[in-house]
């Protein structure tokens, strides 16, 4: 074996990791399994190079940081507020639990009390990284059913610094413990959340915008980094919390910013290059001849982690007012354990408590569930849809879900608008300044309440993991739009509508290239990718500006869309149709005038103005305060502020507008 340099560690890790991730996903396995089978190849417990496990171990923890950061930006501390029933209650039941499976599996196999209360602390623990990198492949990360996963995990690691704490008191039984100890320990804890929460919030965002007003990219990361990486030591050493809490804390503070998207868009390259090496990491630490030799007992524990946790979290989701698929996403983002098991059982080991046959069974029982654990994520919805093939049964485990009611009988011919965002709410104040009756559904709360005040009509729901869409009078609508950011999210809302209304014009906003493919594979009509369609309209307005003509800018804009959809999907006639449309859009630009006050056309007709006879240009729409009058009749009035759309070249328009133009009196020219 040859040990390696700092350098070579990082490039050969990151290279056999590229390669292990490639690998699997070419045979259709996620990701995460090919970097811990990368950690095993260049482990000490496989011949070969051995990458030094001390350091690729402390860059690991950078992963967290970057990961947990980045967690944070995406969570705010009233959202963890919103979950505070089931997060508290929810997640000690489980832990408790749990806790008494895993020491009475251990005296079953005759460990001693102690080392086997070590291993149900262990058991109780899930991983908090591999839960969130599952969900955020998945689009599950800002779901309301994601929320409350995240609010159990927090919890989790709020727990697991307590039991540090408690562990050295368990190797000396003559020892009493030291409650003074644990109370100001507690209390430090405490006093960093309060520092974050009144200091921090105030300070840090103010910091990080004076920062940009630099306008230096390169301060602004530096500050990005100095920030999470900080705040994070500076919770460990001064207030002795872990890493990973201090971390997501100040996240959350930080996105308290209006600059948090820049945040997460700059902390992006560092959290996953950084996450990739903390899955190395855990894989170096697997000996694959002791999972041959003691395959028994590792799969008994691996089984008890990986089923009866999931059993476990999805029952003690249960009983509070959440949806049944609440109870399968948290079930299935906790039936593994990871990290922080990976610290109790390290100081379980170094107090005695635990034995080295003991340690490796854990170990080999937690890298197991780690690669198991994506295949339980990816079995949700298949669990989902077989459970509710048992009506009496799904009925009762969904007694809590949508108390959603149906769409008034009167609303029809609506337009259906999934995802109340930037791009959605857009949608809604075009759909209200033209009079379209429409209907949104989006799962925060906060944009309900906000529509709900302007007596917009909205559902409360989560169109990925819930039957929402069956209250929105989908066979009666017009057209449905889904916006959502989430590409996952978005391909379950288009199947599900499909499903619901076969017949049902569907628009989907695609995250990337291979998504236009699978949304209209899936039956969307038209599939709109914001990144080639904003691009497209860059180079159009360049092309306008540099002089060329319209028609040729209209036929290098068709040259990309179709290279760049057409490639992807085979054209169907309404598809076709509805991009042709769009594109004649472009092509016929209209105009718009104001009437001024004084205006010689003000109080006059149409027909008496001759527009078209005068100027050569044709008026083809009125707006009106908030109506919108498409060609009007010759004998419609203008009247001052009204806004004219007209079609003609630039001399036919400059005609219109000497019309327009109020004419100056003997006055004024004196």
């Amino acid at each position: 074996m040859h040990n390696l340099g700092l350098l070579e560690n990082i490039a050969v890790t990151l290279s056999v990791a590229f390669l292990g991730g490639l690998i699997v996903q070419r045979i259709g396995l996620p990701s995460i399994v090919g970097y811990l089978l990368a950690g095993v190849v260049i482990g000490p417990f496989t011949p070969g190079y051995l990458a030094d496990a001390e350091t690729i171990n402390q860059l690991a923890e950078l992963g967290i940081i970057f990961l947990m950061f980045g967690v944070g930006l995406h969570f705010s501390f009233a959202d963890l507020w919103k979950v505070r029933d089931i997060a508290i209650v929810g997640t000690l039941g489980q832990m408790l639990t749990m806790a008494a499976l895993g020491y009475g599996l251990s005296q079953y196999w005759g460990w001693t009390p102690k080392s086997g209360l070590v291993l149900g602390l262990v058991l109780s623990i899930a991983s908090t990284i591999v839960m969130l990198r599952g969900f955020m492949d998945r689009g599950w990360l800002n779901t309301p059913d994601g929320q409350v996963a995240v609010g159990w995990r927090v919890m989790e690691d709020i727990a697991t610094v307590l039991m540090i704490m408690i562990l050295p008191n368990l190797a000396d039984t003559g020892k009493p413990m030291e409650w003074r100890t644990l109370g100001l320990a507690l209390l430090s804890a405490l006093g960093f959340l309060v520092f974050m929460l009144f200091a921090g919030k105030r300070f840090i965002p103010w910091l990080l915008l004076r920062v940009a007003h630099t306008r230096s990219r390169e301060l602004f990361i530096l500050a990005i980094l100095a920030i999470s990486l900080g705040i994070a030591l500076g919770a460990s050493q001064l207030f002795g919390v872990s890493l990973a809490l201090g971390a997501f804390v100040a996240g959350a503070v930080v996105s308290e910013s209006p600059l948090s998207h820049r945040i997460a868009s700059d902390l992006l390259p560092f959290r996953e290059a950084f996450s990739v090496l903390f899955f190395v990491s855990v894989g170096m630490m697997l000996d694959p001849g002791f999972l041959v030799e003691h395959l028994e007992p590792v799969l008994v524990l691996t089984a008890l982690v990986v089923i009866g946790k999931f059993i476990v979290s999805g029952l003690w989701v249960l009983p509070f007012p959440r949806p049944a698929s609440t109870a399968l996403v948290v079930a299935a983002g906790s039936c593994q354990i990871g990290e922080f098991s990976f610290i109790l059982d390290q100081t379980g080991l170094s107090l005695g408590i635990l034995d080295k046959g003991q340690h490796a069974l854990i170990l080999a029982a937690a890298l197991l569930s780690i690669v198991v654990n994506p295949f339980m994520l990816h079995s949700v919805h298949p669990l989902q849809r077989s459970l509710r093939g048992v009506q009496p049964l799904w009925r009762w485990l969904d007694r809590h879900g949508s108390t959603q009611t149906p769409v008034e009988e009167s609303v029809a011919d609506h337009v259906v608008v999934v995802g109340y965002g930037r791009v959605g709410s857009h949608i809604v104040d075009v759909m209200g300044e033209l009079g379209i009756p429409y209907l949104v559904i989006d799962f925060r709360i906060s944009r309900i309440e906000k529509l709900a005040k302007r007596g917009a009509p909205t559902l409360l729901g989560d169109t990925a993991n819930s039957d929402i869409l069956t209250h929105a009078a989908l066979h009666r609508a017009r057209l449905l739009v889904v916006t959502l950011p989430e590409e996952a999210a978005t391909e379950l809302t288009v199947a599900a509508a499909r499903d619901i209304a076969p017949d049902l014009p569907i628009i989907a906003r695609a995250a990337t290239r291979a998504g236009v493919k699978r949304l209209s594979e899936l039956g969307a009509q038209l599939v709109i990718h914001p990144e080639l369609e904003g691009g497209l309209q860059v180079l159009r307005h360049t092309l306008l500006q540099l002089g060329f003509p319209l028609h040729d800018v209209r036929r290098y804009a068709d040259t990309v869309r179709r290279e760049n959809y057409e490639a992807l999907v085979k054209s169907q006639g309404e598809h076709a149709l509805l991009r042709d449309l769009l594109d004649a859009s472009e092509l016929i630009d209209i105009a718009w005038r104001k009437v001024p006050e004084e205006s010689p056309l003000a109080g006059k007709m149409l027909g008496e103005a001759a527009l078209r006879t005068r100027t050569g240009a044709t008026l083809v729409a009125i707006k009106r305060k908030n109506e919108l009058m498409v060609n009007p009749s010759t004998q419609t009035v203008f009247l001052p502020g009204d806004r004219i759309g007209l079609l003609g070249n630039p001399e036919q328009l400059g005609a219109v507008e000497r019309l327009l133009t109020p004419q100056p009196t003997e006055s004024d020219a004196a």
